[in-house]
């Protein structure tokens, strides 16, 4: 209630119509497995593009702290960020984004670096990038489903545990590095209300793996990010999200991603400002079931919902519809998770 309120009160009073665009990478390598990579060649072309086309690159840090206070976006903003902090980053992605004077940030969880595993970066790795600019930031403890509940666990002991998870690896990064941004990536992005709650409790925002463009409209515990990697690589559809808007959504009847027992076509019903946009040119998308044009409640209201059973694992529905002032599309995303634990009703 209180995020469309003040919606609401953005669009009466003005915001800014700008937004940042995210992307996420895994890997820069040629080795490693595409669905979560882009080679070293297809990175740099992407960068080379940024630069030539006048693209803003800005820290995350900044980007949230306009979304934050309501300040302007520069349209064309990018964020460049990486999961994990596999060892190619240091290697081939930091020289390149170095040579073009591009800041990112690094989300890592602490248990792989501790380990020590073979593709990780060290902590000493970390630490050199940190001091040359690069923003540390959370990534859970050892890279969880934060969901899941253990055998047995109320409602209470799991978010507690949970809790002391994000908690500990913001602690571990801050001793470390002296950055404490409390930014967390949602690991696979998963996550539902009871986490974004607790985020909320702590200070933090949340990012998670749906599509779109971040600004005045998005969710501070659930901002968007477009994933770079596999089919997603080509830098041809690249440009078209590097142009993408942020969807005026002033209010939506489901916000959590966590689907219920039973409840797996869920109906998603979003009231738009519709002052800029196209209604009757929205297209959505059901991951899985391909394109579905959504049903208009109203003038400014529309619904979509799944043909079939969304399958136990991670979803999406996307939706897009051009602008009618500017170049790109406006762009939403709604992430949906279905535990594999649960049954039909």
């Amino acid at each position: 209630m209180f995020k469309s309120m003040l919606v609401i009160l953005f669009v009466m009073i003005g915001f800014s119509a700008q937004a940042a665009v995210i992307l996420q990478y895994h890997h820069v390598s040629a080795s490693t497995p595409a669905i979560t990579s882009v080679t070293p060649e297809q990175f740099r072309e992407q960068m080379q593009y940024l630069s030539e086309n006048d693209f803003i690159v800005k820290p995350l840090s900044e980007v949230v702290d306009a979304i934050k206070n309501n300040q302007d976006i520069p349209a064309k903003t990018v964020v460049i960020t990486f999961d994990d902090g596999y060892r190619s980053i240091a290697k081939t992605a930091h020289p390149i984004l170095k040579e073009y004077g591009f800041p990112y940030t690094l989300f890592v969880s602490i248990e792989p670096i501790k380990a020590k595993y073979r593709e990780m970066m060290s902590w000493d790795e970390l630490i050199a990038l940190s001091k040359e600019g690069a923003e540390i930031a959370n990534h859970s403890w050892a890279h969880e489903h934060l969901i899941r509940k253990v055998k047995g666990e109320s409602k209470e002991q799991w978010i507690e545990r949970i809790e002391d998870n994000i908690l500990r690896t913001e602690r571990e990064i801050s001793q470390a590095t002296g950055q404490n941004h409390k930014m967390l990536a949602y690991p696979y992005g998963e996550y539902n209300q009871d986490i974004e709650s607790m985020l909320t409790r702590n200070g933090f925002i949340g990012l998670g793996q749906q599509s779109g463009a971040a600004g005045a409209f998005s969710s501070l515990t659930a901002l968007p990010r477009f994933p770079v990697a596999g089919v997603y690589a080509d830098l041809t559809s690249l440009k078209v999200k590097l142009h993408s808007l942020n969807m005026p959504v002033i209010s939506q009847n489901m916000t959590d991603p966590e689907l219920k027992n039973g409840h797996w076509r869920p109906e998603l019903k979003v009231t738009l400002d519709v002052a800029d946009i196209y209604p009757h040119q929205m297209m959505c998308y059901i991951q899985g079931q391909g394109a579905k044009k959504p049903l208009w409640l109203s003038g400014n209201e529309f619904s979509i919902r799944a043909e079939f059973d969304l399958p136990v694992g991670r979803s999406r529905y996307n939706c897009t519809v051009p602008s009618k002032s500017k170049t790109g599309y406006y762009w939403f995303s709604q992430a949906w998770v279905r535990s594999s634990g649960d049954t039909t009703e």
